[in-house]
């Protein structure tokens, strides 16, 4: 197995001013928070987003590690809809003493390249910024992080920026080359 360097950026904003709101997309692009927790379409959504930027981490996940992670106290997963057809999504994660992670965020690929993402990282990150309204006796939150790879869209590092998240870590390690799994075995053709 060959292993391959992979740089991986963390960004955060530390205020609610930090975001740069874009424009939404032309169209029927709506964005709905999933509020019951679906293990059966979460993983469509990380799969489907995920399987040509080699998402794998959650792919060996079974239906009780799903139902218990998005049971967790805060998790939301916020959809983006183009004509009532799931386009992609944020999930919030929150953390302690007020921190909120964009845990995983993308678009299915036939829906990339249509303006529909910088809407859709916008939408996410002014909801992890008012995740404590949703959450009664949670911490107001003060910080907002995630982080991307060189493995990423080749656009995702410029829509966090043009967003209004500062790069505050970087690091390189060697991980194994692993084949984009596609959303299904056999989905990408070479």
């Amino acid at each position: 197995m060959t292993n391959i360097p992979v740089t991986t950026w963390s960004l955060e904003q530390t205020a609610p001013t930090d975001l740069l709101p874009a424009a939404a997309p032309d169209g029927e692009v709506r964005i709905a928070r999933s509020e019951v927790p679906s293990p059966e379409f979460s993983r469509f959504l990380y799969a489907s987003v995920g399987g040509d930027i080699r998402w794998i981490d959650r792919l060996g996940w079974t239906y009780a590690q799903w139902q218990e992670h998005l049971d967790r106290p805060g998790v939301e997963t916020w959809v983006a809809y183009d004509r009532g057809t799931p386009a992609g999504y944020v999930e919030l994660d929150p953390q302690d003493d007020g921190v909120v992670e964009i845990a995983y965020f993308g678009l299915i690929p036939a829906f990339r390249g249509r303006r529909i993402g910088g809407h859709l990282l916008s939408y996410g990150t002014a909801r992890a910024w008012d995740l404590a309204d949703r959450r009664p006796g949670a911490a107001q939150t003060k910080r907002v992080w995630l982080h991307t790879c060189s493995l990423d869209g080749e656009h995702a590092m410029d829509n966090y920026l043009r967003r209004g998240f500062k790069l505050f870590d970087t690091k390189v390690e060697e991980q194994a080359e692993v084949a984009a799994p596609g959303p299904w075995p056999g989905a990408y053709r070479a």
